[in-house]
């Protein structure tokens, strides 16, 4: 399987000296145009205590100049792994526009106040099932996950629901910030920020 790429406008160094943020929300505005599917899909890249890569998907709920933000369990695999080694990488995966974005840099924990303002806009069925599941266990069966989520519907009957003790979000604060895309025989372009230095460098791809 091979796909020539064939972006139509060029990325140049001269579009991320001001700065990755701008350049960042455009395209992720262009992946929702585009209608791509889950386009604040990212992979996430963590270590865990030998050194050992992880990755997986998870959901960016703000981008912005300080980093992205995403929400998980403070007793996942994930978050384990951030506990030990505070460093992660998310990559943007947006093929269906001939571009990735990925953010490589450090990771601290988002204030509670901050976790409650977006946990109160969640689904309630979502703030449920943050509660019914701890993420990254083992469990004998799903009938017992769906038992685990009607104990706590049950329970938060006709209240609100609160924030679990255990969940909240983390901030990637970018050290590196390199744009991909796309383009004919190969020749990709990858334009890379160093972020305190604020040097800008094409990469060969």
């Amino acid at each position: 399987m091979r796909v020539d790429y064939r972006e139509d406008t060029d990325l140049d160094v001269e579009a991320v000296r001001n700065g990755w943020h701008p350049v960042a929300q455009q395209w992720l505005s262009d992946a929702i145009a585009a209608d791509i599917p889950e386009p604040n899909a990212m992979v996430l890249a963590t270590v865990d205590d030998a050194g050992h890569p992880s990755t997986r998907t998870v959901l960016c709920k703000d981008l912005d100049a300080d980093g992205v933000v995403f929400y998980t369990n403070y007793d996942s695999d994930k978050a384990r792994h951030l506990g030990s080694t505070p460093y992660a990488s998310v990559t943007f995966p947006w093929i269906g526009i001939e571009r990735q974005l990925t953010i490589r840099g450090t990771v601290q924990k988002v204030s509670a106040e901050i976790t409650a303002e977006y946990f109160a806009t969640r689904p309630r069925g979502s703030q449920l099932g943050a509660w019914a599941s701890d993420q990254s266990k083992t469990i004998g069966s799903r009938a017992e996950l769906e038992q685990a989520l009607v104990e706590v519907t049950a329970r938060f009957d006709g209240t609100d629901v609160p924030v679990p003790p255990n969940w909240g979000g983390f901030r990637i604060a970018p050290v590196t910030v390199e744009f991909w895309q796309g383009r004919t025989n190969r020749l990709h372009n990858r334009i890379r920020l160093t972020v305190a230095s604020a040097v800008v460098e094409r990469l060969q791809p």
